[in-house]
């Protein structure tokens, strides 16, 4: 096999990685790790590539086949990705892994512990015949799980204690796609999971040219809790008769990049009214794990322009939609009333 055609190798793993060459804290680089033929881990290359393009292979890849690592390191705070694998080989199939969820970040496959995600796997280079090796009949299809624990964010994570939580084998070649409901991250709180889930498909040991188990593809997805928040500082049914206190907002579990607010509206409290926000409770979290955040919010009389029944609400919005995390409905009353009489003395 010569250079040129490691081109095309590494332009499809190098293609993954975009959303990155955006931010400019990231630095991608793939690694590829030659195979001997006794199926240890031989020479290490590394090569610094952007969030897209191609790059030709630094080193023939071996009988035995070589592995292709994409990774992405974060400078600040220092943390690194493993954002894919491909085990590139003339001897056996090939598969790609690819995880879709209704958050449209492109740097790393995320959703929330309430919401859905599918897995799409294609295979290639499978064969049936009667006198074919059976390694290259099947590859075999592994679902990892792990949790950050309470309040981890995934940083210096130590992959290999993931929990195996299932395995099977695909023994055609095409397109599949695996739906899932709900995730599978431990936790007895299942809105306030947070952790990753990882699918691999493995090639089988091929004895008859010496090439072991391999990795062709994978694919994580980021798991991560719903918010909550309160108000405080004024309380249900509470009369105003003069200014409206200040109030405090604290939001826990912010899901990446949302957004947060307070808004009011005239009336008692209706889920889905489009109220006036209330200035100095809008927050956008530019960040790519979950944040807690208190605010307090002083002089929001204008929002009110006359007396009656209102309502404050606290909202998130997230890819997945506009969610209330609480509300509180007050009266206000600032008329003043005098009660008294005139008298004159002769």
């Amino acid at each position: 096999m010569n250079k040129s055609i490691f081109t095309a190798i590494l332009l499809t793993a190098g293609s993954l990685s975009q959303g990155y060459g955006g931010e400019s804290d990231f630095q991608n680089f793939i690694r590829q790790v030659q195979l001997p033929s006794d199926g240890t881990e031989g020479t290490v290359w590394n090569v610094t590539v952007e969030s897209s393009g191609e790059e030709l292979s630094p080193l023939p890849i071996n009988p035995n086949g070589a592995r292709f690592e994409l990774h992405t390191v974060k400078s600040n705070p220092l943390t690194g990705y493993l954002l894919d694998t491909k085990y590139v080989s003339s001897t056996v199939p090939v598969a790609v892994v690819q995880i879709r969820t209704e958050d449209p970040y492109e740097t790393v496959p995320r959703t929330r512990a309430d919401r859905p995600f599918n897995v799409e796997i294609s295979v290639d280079g499978l064969v049936s015949g009667p006198d074919d090796p059976e390694a290259l009949k099947k590859v075999k299809l592994l679902h990892h799980v792990q949790s950050f624990g309470e309040g981890g964010d995934g940083s210096n994570l130590n992959r290999t204690q993931a929990t195996l939580l299932g395995q099977g084998f695909i023994d055609s070649n095409g397109d599949q796609v695996l739906q899932y409901l709900v995730n599978s991250v431990a936790g007895a709180d299942r809105s306030k999971v947070r952790g990753e889930e990882r699918f691999s498909v493995f090639s089988l040991e091929h004895p008859e040219v010496d090439v072991p188990e391999s990795q062709l593809d994978s694919a994580t997805v980021q798991i991560w809790p719903v918010a909550d928040g309160t108000i405080s500082g004024i309380a249900q049914g509470q009369l105003i008769d003069y200014q409206v206190p200040d109030v405090t907002i604290a939001v826990n579990d912010i899901y990446p990049n949302a957004q947060i607010y307070a808004q009011v509206y005239e009336g008692n409290q209706s889920l889905g009214t489009e109220g006036t926000v209330v200035s100095g409770s809008a927050l956008i979290i530019e960040e790519s794990v979950p944040q807690n955040r208190v605010l307090v919010v002083e002089d929001w009389d204008d929002v009110i322009p006359k007396d009656g029944v209102w309502t404050i609400e606290l909202l998130t919005a997230t890819p997945f939609g506009i969610d209330r995390l609480d509300w509180v409905t007050f009266n206000v009353d600032r008329v003043i009333t005098v009660n008294g009489s005139v008298t004159t003395t002769e």
